[in-house]
């Protein structure tokens, strides 16, 4: 029970910082988060310290708790990605988030072309061709799914832990999207082709190729993306 009260006053408090209600420099209590909530001075610390692991929160002798700038939060962490895109910047986040994946998911598709072995290669070529038949049938909840599994192996078969490190921050981007209505019910055919070709890239064994189709597919969100504003 404390586990959950602990986890629904870190929720509240980290989407009231993330999207902007609480500002930088605003000072937080105990006592006043346990009135708040309704809850122990135990929960109420617990929930503090996982806001400050975050970087969100930062303590203070005589103050209490002060919320730090966006500079300072563990801007990777799935949850904080999580809270960011459910508050009313959300477009602004997914642009970087974005231009993270246009940097980093094509090199490590040119590297996945050097290091998968045959079988995630075989893996990657299925889960395109799946990508398609659920595109085109437009069932975007497994969509989701398969599409993170395809990105997930990307990173992973490229062979760099850093890429690899990355694996939870794309598929909390890939899940945002979704669950926030940003992705079309039925995906473009230049997203679908470009995935089929990135793991035929990559089971040939053509970095350039797997590292330029995956540019299309980064470029298709970034354009998706400024359809927004």
């Amino acid at each position: 029970m404390a586990e959950v009260l602990h986890s629904g006053v870190t929720d509240a408090l980290g989407a009231q910082i993330t999207s902007g209600e609480l500002t930088p420099g605003s000072a937080l209590t105990l006592d006043g988060i346990q009135q708040r909530f309704g809850i122990s001075r135990t929960v109420a610390r617990e929930a503090m310290r996982s806001l400050e692991h975050l970087g969100l929160v930062t303590s203070r002798r005589r103050v209490g708790l002060v919320v730090r700038p966006a500079q300072d939060w563990a801007v990777f962490d799935p949850q904080v990605i999580r809270w960011r895109l459910a508050g009313p910047h959300r477009v602004t986040q997914l642009r970087s988030l974005t231009e993270l994946r246009a940097a980093v998911e094509p090199v490590a598709a040119a590297s996945a072309a050097w290091n998968a072995d045959g079988d995630q290669a075989d893996r990657l070529v299925t889960l395109a061709a799946r990508l398609r038949a659920l595109g085109e049938a437009g069932d975007s909840a497994e969509f989701l799914a398969v599409d993170i599994e395809f990105h997930r192996l990307i990173l992973c078969a490229s062979g760099n832990e850093m890429f690899g490190a990355l694996t939870d921050v794309v598929a909390e981007v890939l899940a945002g999207r979704t669950r926030h209505g940003l992705m079309p019910h039925h995906p473009r055919e230049e997203a679908l082709s470009a995935h089929e070709a990135v793991a035929a890239a990559i089971r040939a064994r053509d970095p350039e190729a797997a590292e330029a189709a995956m540019g299309r597919i980064t470029r298709e969100i970034r354009s998706a993306l400024g359809e927004l504003g």
